[in-house]
């Protein structure tokens, strides 16, 4: 072959290179257009589709009434847990809290509560400079896995969680748990440090028992718990969340669009 026809094959395949790789692959799927929000101001600000459940100014979403004070929702002792009104599946939670600025107790008698997802518990505890049972600490699900690292603050001052909460599917029959078809999951960020990446769930989170999933409805309400420590709240919104990731069926087959 000369060199001319040579030349000239290889700049041939050259070009169908260049145009191959110019094609945009696409999967066949026909994925609907993700719907707009608008982030807040500040990463801890609600954008603009999540349910407000405590701005500083009433308590409107909750069963009963906590005391507010200077926009802070506190917890006075035998108070009792509140619960939402709403009942809620998977959702993202921001969550503010303060564990008390005089430190009183140890272990598991000092700051604590819980943010409840019905029967699942992320564990709120004062965990600066305050060691306990590791799967008890302050971001842990209770009684289920530690944090990866502590992320705690000190004493008085505000934390934050972002929570996701997968909810699990459970197949019940006349009130029975029948089967398990996909557990719960659970994600924890605190103070903007993940520190929980995506808990399998291996059931409640009772502090008197190991864990087993019991039957439930799919929706429930978030509860906080009264566990005899003046902890403070704040800026607690929620967004619901689809259940699992979705990946539709192909209506075509995988092609290469120019």
């Amino acid at each position: 072959m000369s060199t001319k026809i040579l030349s000239l094959v290889l700049s041939g395949l050259i070009l169908t290179a260049a145009v191959v790789s110019a094609q945009d692959w696409r999967s066949g799927i026909p994925w609907e257009k993700p719907p707009i929000v608008t982030p807040g101001a500040k990463p801890s600000d609600p954008p603009s589709d999540a349910i407000i459940l405590f701005d500083g100014t009433n308590m409107a979403e909750w069963n009963k009434e906590w005391s507010i004070v200077d926009s802070e929702l506190h917890l006075v002792p035998g108070d009792g847990d509140i619960t939402t009104n709403r009942r809620f599946g998977s959702v993202q939670l921001h969550i503010e809290f303060a564990t008390p600025a005089e430190v009183r107790g140890r272990g598991q008698g000092r700051g604590n509560s819980g943010v409840f997802f019905g029967p699942y518990e992320v564990q709120i505890l004062d965990s600066y400079n305050n060691d306990t049972n590791y799967d008890g600490q302050c971001a842990s699900i209770y009684k289920q896995t530690p944090p990866l690292v502590n992320a705690s603050k000190p004493p008085g001052e505000w934390q934050t969680y972002t929570i996701i909460f997968n909810r699990p599917e459970l197949r019940i029959d006349d009130g029975n748990l029948l089967e398990v078809v996909r557990p719960g999951y659970i994600t924890v960020i605190h103070n903007g440090v993940l520190v929980v990446n995506r808990h399998e769930l291996l059931g409640s989170t009772a502090w008197h028992r190991p864990p087993e999933y019991e039957a439930h409805p799919p929706t429930l309400p978030i509860r906080l718990q009264d566990h005899g420590d003046r902890v403070r709240f704040r800026n607690i919104w929620v967004r619901e969340i689809p259940d699992v990731n979705v990946r539709p069926a192909p209506t075509r087959e995988p092609y290469f669009h120019q």
